[in-house]
C-alpha cells in the first residue's frame, strides 16, 4: 500500500539515483545496499517520520524492518494503522 511512496523516500535518502528505480517489495536493502549504514538508518528513520507524521521509538527497529523494501513499507504501514 505504501510501497511506492517509501521506496520513494529510500532512493532520495540514500541517493540511489536511477539505480534505486530497479528496487521493488522483494529488494534487499540492509547488507545488500553499501548505502544503507548506521547513518542511512537514522537519516531514512528520520526522513519516514516526516513525510508519515509518525514517531519511531528505538525498540520498535529491528534488522527485520530494514529486511527488504516491502518490510519497510509493511512497518510504515502499521505505524500508520496501529
Amino acid at each position: 500500500m505504501y510501497l511506492q511512496e517509501v521506496k520513494h523516500i529510500v532512493v532520495d535518502t540514500l541517493a540511489l539515483g536511477a539505480a534505486g528505480q530497479h528496487l521493488d517489495e522483494h529488494s534487499a536493502l540492509l547488507g545488500s545496499i553499501p548505502e544503507l549504514d548506521s547513518m542511512a538508518v537514522v537519516q531514512l528513520i528520520g526522513a519516514l517520520e516526516e513525510q508519515f507524521g509518525f514517531t519511531v521509538d528505538d525498540d520498535e527497529i529491528s534488522a527485520g524492518t530494514f529486511a527488504t523494501l516491502g518490510s519497510l513499507a509493511a512497518f510504515v504501514q502499521h505505524k500508520l494503522t496501529a
